[in-house]
């Protein structure tokens, strides 16, 4: 069972990848205004595979996630951290005026 757990999971991995591929081709022939309906077809019909796999996967017990390492650069880079300030000081004001300072 094991083996076939590893099996599904090398799938799924890989069709991710390709999903991906593809998604990204489509893009860009949107951004190019051409036809996409081709591309989007078969991303339709890969999602159709990677639900069986879910499902098959699932069936055998199978419940740990899945990672894939994206080759895709990110459109912005994150945000910085900001740094932690302290609390502004507050300032007392004296009720009684400056010419009272004195005392």
């Amino acid at each position: 069972m094991d083996n076939r757990i590893n099996e599904i999971r090398k799938k799924i991995r890989a069709l991710r990848v390709s999903m991906l591929e593809a998604d990204a081709i489509m893009h860009e022939q949107i951004n190019q205004d051409e036809e996409c309906s081709e591309i989007a077809g078969e991303i339709m019909v890969m999602r159709a595979a990677m639900s069986l796999l879910v499902q098959e996967r699932a069936r055998l017990g199978d419940r740990e996630p899945i990672l894939v390492n994206s080759f895709f650069i990110p459109r912005r880079a994150p945000a910085a951290p900001r740094p932690v300030s302290d609390r502004p000081t507050r300032r007392r004001i004296d009720a009684r005026g400056p010419e009272n300072d004195h005392a």
